[in-house]
């Protein structure tokens, strides 16, 4: 458990910059046994910086001009390896969607937008009091955690009139 703790917070303090999570998830590639093309790297650079937790298809159209031969399928298959590898954290949504966090692939709460769409990550203190105190009451050994609040962003706010 204190090595878990360590990692955690070693990734808590890296996720804030994105040429550091670039390298960390292209380091882990190449230690998988991966290739690391064009392509991979653009679909990992989008990640690494993704604070607005873009999905699959947001991510194909945004290196589209650059790689207009890469399919939908291809994006989709790249975040699911580095999903597996643990570097990127995937938001599932009841209408079925899913959205893509590489930037900070850690369990942490998120802002959600029910207008927009848009998601915002605060920064909490006091989550992993939270999550102990959960842990304790429960006599359960937390694994993973997923904290949303849902509302109306500002923006979608000022454009109704509110």
């Amino acid at each position: 458990m204190l090595n878990d703790n360590k990692y955690y917070l070693e990734m808590r303090l890296s996720v804030t910059d994105p040429n550091k999570r670039f390298q960390t998830i292209i380091q882990k590639l190449r230690d998988g046994g991966h290739k690391i093309t064009p392509q991979r790297m653009a679909i990992v650079a989008i990640l690494a910086k993704s604070e607005g937790h873009p999905s699959v298809e947001v991510i194909y159209e945004q290196i589209q001009s650059d790689f207009p031969t890469m399919s939908l399928a291809t994006v989709y298959r790249n975040i699911l390896l580095i999903k597996s590898m643990g570097e990127v954290l995937e938001l599932g949504f009841p209408d079925g969607s899913n959205r893509y966090d590489g930037n900070k692939p850690l369990p942490h709460p998120h802002v959600i937008c029910i207008k927009c769409k848009k998601i915002v990550d605060p920064d909490l203190d006091g989550l992993d009091v939270l999550q102990a105190a959960v842990a304790r009451e429960t006599h359960f050994k937390i694994l993973n955690h997923r904290l949303d609040f849902f509302g109306i962003c500002s923006d979608c706010l000022k454009a109704q009139g509110g």
